[in-house]
C-alpha cells in the first residue's frame, strides 16, 4: 500500500462527498450518474481530464462542466483540483507524464534529458551527503550483528543489490524484500535488538510496508539507517541515521541511479574497512568462477570449456583459497587445452 497522509486524503474525499450529496436532489440523472462514479472511483476520477470523465459515464464535455458547476465549482479545473487535493504526491508522476506528452515536441530528446537529470541527481546527492553521516552509516553496518535491508516497489530491487554488495564483507546480511511478503519479513525482524541494523530504502511514493516494518524493528531496539529523499520522509522521522538522496524523475515517480550510486559507495566503504575483505573477495570469486565467462576463454573455444571444467571439478594444479591460485589454475588449464589443439592430427 502506498503511504499517504491519511488526514489530507480523507478530508478531500469527505469534501467532495459532502458537495455531491448536498447537490443530489437538484442533479439531473446524468449528473447523478457522474457523481456516483466519482464517489466510487475517487482516485481514478482525480487522474481524468474532463473528456475522459465525460466519456466513461456516457456524457458530453459540456455536461461534465455543468456537473462541476452544480457542485459549486467555477468549472471542471477547480473540481479536479479539489479531487487531487490529498493525493498530490501519489499523482505527481501521472501529472508530469501527462504534461510532458502534451508539451514535448516530437524532436525533443527524452533519452538525453533523462540522462542529464540522473547526472544532476547524482551531483546534488554527492554535494549534500555529509561525510560524518556517511562514515556513521559505514560504522553502523560494520558493527551490526545482523543487517536487514528493507525496500518495496523498485526499492526492493535496490535492497537486493545492497545485500549482494555487502554479503561478501559481512557475515549476516539479509534482504527482506522478496521472501514471503511483509508478514514473513516481520517474522524475521521479530527478535531483532540493539545489536542489529535495519536499512530502510524508501522514496516517494512511500510504501507502508517498509515504513511499518522499520518502525517495528526500531521499537525492538534495532538501529535504523534510512536511505530516503529528505527529512520529511516518514522513514526519516524515526531513523537513527539518514542519508538523503535526490531521486527526481521527470516522467516517473523516482529515479534510482543516484540511490544505487550511494548504495555502491557504502558497499565500497565497507569492503575497504572490513578486516578480511581481500580474502573474502578472493574466496567469493573462486567459488563463483565456474559460472563466470571470460572473453579470453570464450575466444579459445575448446580451451575455454576445458578451463571451466577443470576449475569446476577441482583438478589441474589443485584448488587454493586465494585469487592467485585460482588464476594459476585457469591459466594452466587454458595452456594445456591450447597444447592439445595445436597437436597435429595423425593420419591413419
Amino acid at each position: 500500500m502506498i503511504h499517504q497522509p491519511s488526514v489530507a486524503s480523507n478530508t478531500a474525499e469527505q469534501a467532495i462527498a459532502t458537495r455531491i450529496e448536498a447537490a443530489r436532489p437538484t442533479l439531473t440523472p446524468i449528473h447523478r450518474r457522474m457523481g456516483d462514479y466519482v464517489l466510487a472511483n475517487l482516485f481514478r476520477a482525480a487522474t481524468m481530464r474532463i473528456d475522459e470523465l465525460a466519456s466513461v459515464v456516457g456524457a458530453s464535455v459540456a455536461t461534465a462542466n455543468r456537473f462541476a458547476r452544480a457542485l459549486g465549482f467555477d468549472g471542471y479545473p477547480q473540481f479536479r483540483e479539489a479531487l487531487v487535493r490529498g493525493f498530490e504526491a501519489t499523482l505527481a508522476p501521472v501529472e508530469r507524464l501527462r504534461s510532458a506528452q502534451e508539451s514535448l515536441a516530437a524532436g525533443d530528446d527524452v533519452v538525453d534529458a533523462s540522462l542529464e537529470q540522473a547526472a544532476n541527481n547524482l551531483h546534488l546527492t554527492r554535494t549534500a551527503i555529509d561525510n560524518a553521516a556517511a562514515e556513521a552509516a559505514v560504522e553502523a553496518i560494520l558493527a551490526a550483528r545482523r543487517v536487514f535491508v528493507l525496500g518495496a516497489g523498485t526499492s526492493a530491487f535496490l535492497a537486493g543489490l545492497m545485500e549482494h554488495g555487502l554479503m561478501a564483507y559481512h557475515d549476516n546480511v539479509q534482504s527482506l524484500a522478496f521472501i514471503g511478503g511483509p508478514s514473513h519479513a516481520a517474522r524475521r525482524l521479530f527478535n531483532c535488538d540493539k545489536g542489529d541494523l535495519v536499512i530502510g530504502i524508501a522514496f516517494p511514493r512511500y510504501v507502508d510496508d517498509t515504513i511499518e516494518l522499520a518502525r517495528r524493528a526500531a521499537t525492538r531496539g534495532a538501529r535504523v539507517l534510512a536511505l530516503t529523499d529528505g527529512p520529511r520522509s516518514p522513514l526519516a522521522q524515526f531513523a537513527d541515521l539518514s542519508l538523503y538522496v535526490r531521486s527526481e524523475r521527470r516522467l516517473a515517480a523516482n529515479a534510482d541511479a543516484a540511490v544505487l550510486a550511494v548504495i555502491e559507495a557504502l558497499c565500497d566503504a565497507v569492503a575497504y574497512r572490513a578486516k578480511r575483505s581481500v580474502k573474502a573477495a578472493a574466496e567469493v570469486t573462486e567459488f563463483v568462477l565456474p559460472w563466470l565467462t571470460d572473453p579470453l576463454t570464450v575466444s579459445t573455444g575448446v580451451a575455454g570449456v576445458a578451463a571451466r571444467e577443470l576449475v569446476r571439478t577441482g583438478h589441474a594444479v589443485g584448488r587454493r583459497k586465494t585469487g592467485a591460485a585460482v588464476e594459476t589454475t585457469v591459466a594452466s588449464a587454458v595452456a594445456k587445452s591450447r597444447t592439445i589443439q595445436a597437436k597435429p592430427k595423425h593420419k591413419r
